[in-house]
């Protein structure tokens, strides 16, 4: 990628959401496509549109254990007078030179066994005696123990009509027709498909590896004990799971403490294994924002590559944010703030788009819907900030979760949306239609 765009009107310029995302979008560019064993491209994105070379099933089988008949055989069957029929062998799953069924004869068929030569039908075993001479049976008796089941005779106390209990050739998919396709994320039922029909390598677009490192002396990773002005480190666990929903292979680092070399070589080190790189922490203004510190003046020659670009965004929570490229391959950091709210709002509007762009997926967007604003109070706005907050969406209506701090961890745990207020507007009042990004 190239390096990152700088301010177009200079470094007091306010950003807004859009032209922010913009920037990150024209520049983050799709991985390269490579070739992979089935189960190792799960969740990657379709390369390719797949074709089918085989119709699906490839043959006409049963989709019953029972008797295939045909159909005159058995047309006037019924308790009282059931058709009796000769059975001229077994059809067992797998078998390739099934008996052929005659006049007044029936073979003994397996679900998934091919249909016989000569059959039309198959009765379910539940509608015949199961060769017994006695009433309707519940199953058949396992041939191990009932050799003599596949001779003999069998009763049929129902008709059936032609193709009943039986699966047809091509029923799920025909031979040339369009399996998967490109753009297609592989999950399990995609990759069934194409085990199905014989295709055992795909070619996709990895997973982008997303590594996430949060800064600050402050923070102590959960399990240890807390001293006075210390906190749980919470963002690097947030971050590093919402890139995995995204689609990533996502890697925690440990908080990396304030001092901007420390840093430098912990992004050195992680380099190696990163399609992108995610900050959290130290982007604004005080004396102690090693994020900014370490990389806002680096050279082309230094590890840091092309260099970071931090900026002012008009929106609310987030206005700190920090984008641009690191590294000799150019590898897209994106630097978020460092409070927990910020950082995950940020990370749903920045990051996740950049993930699924590099997954090279056309729509890297969550679904926006417009939902009726149910509150006790007016939404308030600072004029001329795009304000989100955490919102509870259901049956076209969205109730706000929590205030408006970006510290209020608690409230974002019981969110599943975003309540969109635009820059033009200072109140939003109950009953109002409002825009709603789904986050589940």
């Amino acid at each position: 990628m190239s390096s990152a765009a700088t301010s177009p009107a200079g470094p007091d310029h306010l950003w807004s959401v859009d032209e922010h995302l913009e920037d990150i979008l024209s520049t983050v560019r799709p991985l390269e496509p490579i070739e992979l064993q089935l189960l190792d491209a799960q969740g990657c994105v379709l390369v390719d549109d797949v074709t089918v070379p085989v119709s699906l099933p490839p043959f006409d089988n049963s989709s019953m254990d029972g008797y295939a008949v045909r159909v005159a055989d058995v047309a006037g069957a019924g308790e009282e007078f059931p058709a009796v029929l000769e059975v001229v062998g077994d059809v067992a799953a797998g078998a390739a030179d099934p008996v052929r069924v005659g006049p007044g004869q029936a073979a003994r068929i397996m679900t998934g066994a091919p249909l016989p030569p000569g059959a039309e039908a198959v009765v379910p075993v539940e509608w015949t005696d199961g060769g017994l001479g006695e009433g309707p049976v519940s199953g058949m008796r396992a041939r191990s123990l009932a050799p003599e089941g596949a001779e003999g005779q069998v009763r049929v106390h129902r008709p059936a009509g032609a193709g009943a209990h039986v699966r047809a050739r091509g029923s799920d998919v025909r031979a040339g027709a369009l399996a998967l396709e490109a753009g297609t994320i592989l999950g399990p039922p995609q990759i069934a498909l194409l085990a199905a029909i014989g295709r055992g390598r795909v070619r996709v677009r990895p997973r982008p590896r997303v590594v996430v490192l949060s800064t600050g002396s402050e923070l102590v990773q959960p399990g240890e004990e807390l001293t006075t002005g210390q906190i749980y480190d919470s963002n690097s666990f947030a971050l590093t799971a919402a890139a995995r929903e995204a689609g990533a292979i996502a890697y925690r680092v440990g908080a990396v403490a304030d001092d901007p070399d420390i840093l430098r070589s912990t992004i050195e080190d992680q380099l190696v294994r990163a399609d992108l790189l995610v900050t959290t922490g130290g982007v604004s203004v005080g004396a102690y924002d090693v994020v900014k510190e370490a990389l806002s003046d680096v050279g082309d020659e230094d590890v840091a590559g092309a260099g970071v670009d931090f900026r002012k965004l008009a929106m609310q929570p987030g206005k700190p944010q920090g984008f641009g490229s690191i590294g000799p391959d150019h590898t897209p950091l994106l630097a978020l703030p460092g409070n927990p709210v910020s950082s995950y709002v940020s990370f749903e509007l920045f990051v996740r788009p950049a993930i699924r762009a590099l997954m090279g997926l056309p729509d890297v967007h969550r679904p926006r819907v417009r939902a009726v604003l149910r509150s006790d109070e007016a939404l308030r706005s600072p004029k001329g900030r795009r304000q989100f907050l955490r919102g509870s969406c259901t049956e076209g209506e969205v109730s706000p979760v929590g205030g408006a701090g970006s510290h209020l961890i608690a409230a974002l745990a019981h969110a599943d949306a975003l309540i969109v207020v635009p820059e033009d507007v200072e109140s939003v009042e109950p009953g109002a239609e409002v825009e709603v990004v789904l986050l589940g």
